[in-house]
């Protein structure tokens, strides 16, 4: 096999290290395929490379029979690793090539030509370890014939940390491991170290073979074989932080020495990014993902990874892209088929997602992800009836799956099944009473008004707390006048409400102005210096999620992950306009710093200090009105949407060109027009947007006011916040003009 890649790559110098590191890769990966280690890989096994992507079968044909023919027998027949290995000083007789061990007793890793084992000694105590971690499974299954020929599942054997053969077995290993140490040089040592921690690894004997990896490092500090062992342990005995540290040291090493590493490189990013995206970093995860798959293109997992981390972020085009590639590496692929119709679904190509994720399911029928994303996209198209079907296959697999019963109550509902629908939420109401269940529940209420012409059945009027199907109409802004000047515009609640919206997903409102301040003070490391004369300090994307992460540190992974994809949409997207990979760090801690917990006026000193920062003027206490109104263009792009692009702010930067102080910023920041002035409302609503007003209830959607209540003057009808803002008024109280007044 090592033959065979050095022939079809001609124009490549190989070294042993790199093809050793080529061959682990293949053998690990088609292991279903090698019947006797002794032979190798089967015809079949070689054929399945090729479909997979690993390779191309005219250029190899090519590279084989032409000129280079009588050349590659040759390579065939000469013993290529043997001879590299003497050439780099391994001369020393106790120590072997990378040959599969004839044992009576081998663990599934020495299947591989390239096990890394390079001591004969070292197979006699591996022999000894597998008889011994058998008899010991035995002992503790209650067995009473130890055969060992037979394969143990050790995926589906749980250690008994209280059975008394299991702490025998601990006790022995820790003997092996001191006698290992006492009594031979550091190479073999480590060698032995080594073997042991991945048969103990093997048998999910994870703290004693993270001693075992530990120890192998110590001894070999720059093999960063020993760190990435380390790095797999942590992770399984969920030490996420840990790993992390091991895969980022296990990197730096392989760098310093990218030829000898050039097999593990890849799995190293692959791996680092899992961890990372554990941590609910998916921006940075990405990048490692994406470095694997740049360093090994035919990596059809470090691009369906890529893809599910771009698809978390929001970025759907470059999600595509990478999925696609992954499916077409490797067409059997159901995560990757389920992960590419989601990506579909967010883009409105509905028809290809559902041929996406029926190939998902054809692939493996009992996908959940697969069959409940369908029942979604089908609910979505109004096919309540393949809906249900659906969720009801996710239930025959995960029977408490409580989110397959609340849509599929929905889809229920939807296809004019009433009672069923009702007992299906009597079920998840069983199962759980969160908030998505009122949401649900809302749902069945717009499915019924379509269904019955705007009539509600009894169930869903108990369900929905409504006394009667009220009939709503959408009034023009123009025709919502205010009684007062502390009534709040239509048009600026709008945008307030918005802006809370976002507040809500980052939990933005919920990191001190004060933090960010600080943080500003800190963040000169990882900036580049824009070379012209523009004041720019960039950062890369995944560096700035870090520094979000230490601001959000509060939120658990899978909440920061959306506050980021949040941000990443609606900020970053702004931000870097080009798509670029930088953003402009200074604007950045400018632009969220009036949606930060703190009174206004440090919120508004806090964005000036950004962009004093930003302009390297920090000791002179101004920055350039063209800054300031760059700046304000920014907030208006990315916190009032509904606006649109403002000509008018290209041309004051255009016509300004003079230095401002803070109480000058403040002129601007406060206009209506041109900057952020709705800072007022927005405070108003973060301090009182929860206050209830005793009996009243919206004349609209009829639920109880909480925050502001608008009251009509003339026809004395009362509307909630978002009612008021998106002009909802009751059908029969039609006006031709309304005054409204807060309260």
């Amino acid at each position: 096999m090592g033959a065979l890649v050095i022939a079809v790559n001609p124009n490549v110098n190989f070294s042993c290290e790199q093809i050793s590191a080529i061959l682990d890769e293949v053998f690990r990966t088609y292991s279903d395929f090698i019947e006797n280690p002794l032979t190798g890989l089967s015809f079949d096994g070689l054929l399945r490379t090729y479909d997979d992507g690993a390779g191309d079968v005219d250029r190899d044909f090519s590279a084989l029979f032409s000129s280079s023919q009588v050349s590659f027998i040759t390579q065939l027949e000469a013993p290529s690793c043997s001879s590299s290995c003497s050439m780099i000083g391994l001369a020393d007789k106790s120590r072997i090539t990378q040959r599969i061990p004839n044992l009576r007793v081998a663990p599934a890793w020495a299947k591989s030509p390239n096990h890394g084992v390079d001591y004969d000694n070292t197979w006699k105590l591996v022999e000894d370890m597998e008889i011994v971690i058998r008899r010991r499974i035995k002992a503790c299954a209650h067995g009473h014939k130890t055969d060992f020929s037979v394969e143990f599942d050790d995926k589906r054997f749980f250690w008994d940390e209280n059975c008394a053969d299991f702490r025998t077995l601990l006790k022995e290993v820790r003997e092996i491991r001191v006698a290992i140490d006492r009594n031979l040089p550091r190479e073999e040592a480590f060698d032995r170290h080594m073997a042991v921690g991945r048969t103990l690894f093997d048998y999910k004997i994870l703290t004693e073979a993270l001693h075992s990896f530990q120890r192998a490092a110590d001894l070999s500090p720059i093999d960063v074989r020993p760190q990435f062992r380390l790095g797999n342990c942590l992770c399984l005995l969920g030490r996420l932080n840990e790993a992390k540290v091991s895969y980022m040291l296990g990197l730096e090493l392989a760098e310093t020495n990218s030829n000898r590493w050039l097999g593990l490189l890849p799995q190293i990013h692959v791996n680092l990014g899992i961890v990372l995206e554990g941590e609910g970093m998916l921006l940075s995860a990405c990048e490692h993902y994406r470095e694997a798959a740049i360093l090994c293109p035919t990596h059809y997992r470090a691009l369906k990874l890529l893809g599910s981390a771009l698809l978390g972020v929001g970025e759907y085009k470059a999600a595509e892209k990478a999925l696609e590639e992954a499916v077409f590496l490797n067409p059997e692929f159901p995560d990757a088929h389920c992960d590419l119709g989601t990506v579909l679904h967010a883009v409105g190509e509905d028809e290809k997602a559902i041929l996406e994720f029926q190939r998902a399911i054809d692939l493996n029928p009992s996908h959940l992800d697969a069959l409940y994303n369908l029942g979604c996209l089908f609910q979505d198209l109004g096919r309540f009836q393949r809906a249900a079907e659906m969720y009801g296959r996710v239930l025959g697999i995960q029977p408490n799956h409580w989110r397959a019963q609340v849509n599929r109550a929905v889809s229920l509902l939807g296809g004019g099944k009433a009672t069923d629908a009702k007992k299906a939420l009597r079920e998840a109401l069983k199962m759980t009473n969160r908030v998505e269940l009122y949401d649900a529940m809302a749902h069945m209420k717009q499915l019924q008004k379509k269904n019955q012409g705007g009539r509600l059945s009894t169930f869903a009027k108990k369900n929905e707390g409504l006394a009667d199907g009220v009939e709503v109409i959408v009034e023009e802004a123009s025709k919502f006048k205010r009684a007062n000047e502390k009534t709040t515009s239509r048009e600026c609640l709008a945008d307030t409400l918005h802006i809370r919206d976002f507040q809500r997903i980052t939990r933005l409102h919920r990191c001190d102005v004060s933090f960010l301040k600080k943080e500003i003070g800190g963040s000169e490391e990882s900036v580049s210096h824009s070379e012209s004369e523009e004041p720019e300090k960039s950062i890369r994307k995944a560096t700035l999620e870090v520094i979000l992460r230490k601001l959000l540190h509060f939120l658990k992974p899978e909440t920061f992950q959306g506050a980021v994809k949040a941000v990443d949409q609606q900020i970053l997207s702004v931000l870097d306009a080009t798509s670029s990979g930088r953003v402009d760090l200074g604007m950045f801690y400018a632009v969220i710093a009036p949606i930060c917990a703190g009174e206004p006026g440090k919120r508004k000193r806090a964005a000036f200090d950004a962009l004093l920062w930003r302009s390297r003027k920090e000791g002179q206490g101004v920055i350039g009105k063209v800054d300031a109104l760059i700046y304000m263009r920014y907030l208006r792009l990315i916190y009032f949407p509904s606006q649109g692009y403002s000509d008018q702010l290209v041309a004051h930067v255009e016509e300004e060109n003079k230095m401002i102080s803070f109480p000058e910023f403040l002129q601007i920041f406060d206009d209506d027009r041109r900057g952020f002035g709705i800072l007022s409302t927005l405070v108003k609503l973060e301090t009182y947007g929860r206050i209830r007003h005793g009996g009243h209830s919206c004349q609209a959607c009829r639920y109880p006011i909480i925050g502001p209540r608008f009251k009509e003057m003339t026809s004395h009808f009362n509307l909630c916040m978002t009612c008021y803002s998106h002009g909802n008024v009751p059908s029969n109280i039609k006006q031709e003009q309304y005054r409204f007044k807060e309260y």
